[in-house]
């Protein structure tokens, strides 16, 4: 292992608890919300449904799928710092996700996150990130979790 390599995987060791802050914001449209429906078969009427989700709803509008939203996490993850040396990285899982307030149509989100452990393995970087995807405007956030992610050197 080069010098370089070593230095990097000692300054992320050392970044315990460090908080990256948050992405942007993104809009999550009608449109987002039926392609995702396309994608995965996933037609619920609560999602894709407008006129009925007005009328039947008790959000009185579409909702974004719990999915789709999760989806967002390695491009709003890819706003922070990470590990510049590394040839690869794997996502390896999600902990602890609890989907906790339903996104409407054309809410803004964001990414918020922190490094909960990060563990060096013999050369691989094993990164957990604690995440909160912030709707904007609601105090409860629309999910939190864990994510695992692997740096491989």
């Amino acid at each position: 292992m080069s010098d370089q390599i070593a230095q990097e995987l000692a300054f992320w060791e050392n970044r315990q608890g460090y908080e990256f802050g948050h992405s942007e914001y993104i809009e999550i449209t009608q449109e987002m919300i039926n392609k995702f429906a396309e994608a995965t078969g996933d037609y619920q009427w609560i999602h894709t449904d407008v006129e009925r989700a007005k009328k039947e709803s008790p959000f009185k509008t579409t909702i974004a799928h719990g999915y789709l939203t999760q989806s967002l996490i390695p491009a709003l993850l890819s706003e922070f710092e990470e590990p510049q040396l590394a040839k690869v990285k794997v996502n390896y899982g999600i902990e602890e996700l609890r989907f906790k307030e339903p996104v409407p149509v054309n809410s803004r989100v964001r990414l918020k996150a922190s490094i909960h452990d990060i563990k060096n393995l013999r050369g691989t970087l094993r990164t957990k990130l604690k995440v909160q995807l912030e709707i904007e405007g609601k105090k409860k956030p629309a999910y939190t979790g864990i994510v695992v992610l692997l740096y491989q050197f």
